[in-house]
């Protein structure tokens, strides 16, 4: 490959990957073609791309962003596959590729990269299991609003009591019933 193309190429591997924040590294070697199709419109309708690499050219793309670290995972024959939205994170691509892996058996993980953190292969299924950004705020926003809920349950507790004492009265005078004196 010529000086020019590789330059060309590096730089397509840059706009395409240089602003994703973590992605998946896996191998697709050995997957049949239609397979390869139904696998990257699977991924493509739940905002992922997958984008075989050179590794060297990718080496070079990624250098100084955030992807970095991942580049000691690219040996043999890789492939990218990161989100494409800003709604979709790394575990979902994980959760996703878990889930292509049990139909596609060469599918091959190489390893992950989230928050500058490398996952190894072995790690995969483990990074598919954490909370996504938006899961993970919510628990959080639960966890704040759980003791405020059980707060304002024990303040109005007394006060729906008295209410349906008071009820409870009103409808017995509205009745005409006599109302006894607890002793």
């Amino acid at each position: 490959m010529s000086k020019p193309v590789k330059n060309l190429v590096t730089k397509q591997y840059a706009e395409a990957i240089g602003d994703v924040s973590g992605a998946v590294v896996i191998d697709i070697r050995g997957i049949e073609a239609n397979q390869n199709n139904e696998l990257r419109g699977a991924l493509n309708e739940k905002g992922i791309k997958i984008t075989v690499v050179k590794n060297s050219l990718a080496k070079r793309a990624i250098s100084g962003t955030t992807l970095e670290p991942i580049g000691e995972l690219l040996t043999g024959a890789c492939a990218f596959v990161y989100p494409t939205g800003e709604d979709v994170s790394v575990v979902n691509v994980a959760r996703e590729l878990i889930e292509q892996a049990k139909t596609l058996e060469k599918l091959e993980f190489k390893g992950a990269l989230l928050e500058g953190i490398v996952f190894q292969p072995d790690q995969i299924e483990a990074l598919s299991k954490y909370p996504t950004r938006e899961e993970a705020q919510a628990q959080v926003v639960q966890l704040i609003l759980s003791p405020a809920q059980n707060l304002v349950g024990a303040i109005l507790g007394p006060g729906r009591k008295i209410a349906s004492i008071v009820k409870a009265v009103e409808e017995k005078l509205e009745n005409g019933e006599e109302i006894k004196k607890a002793g």
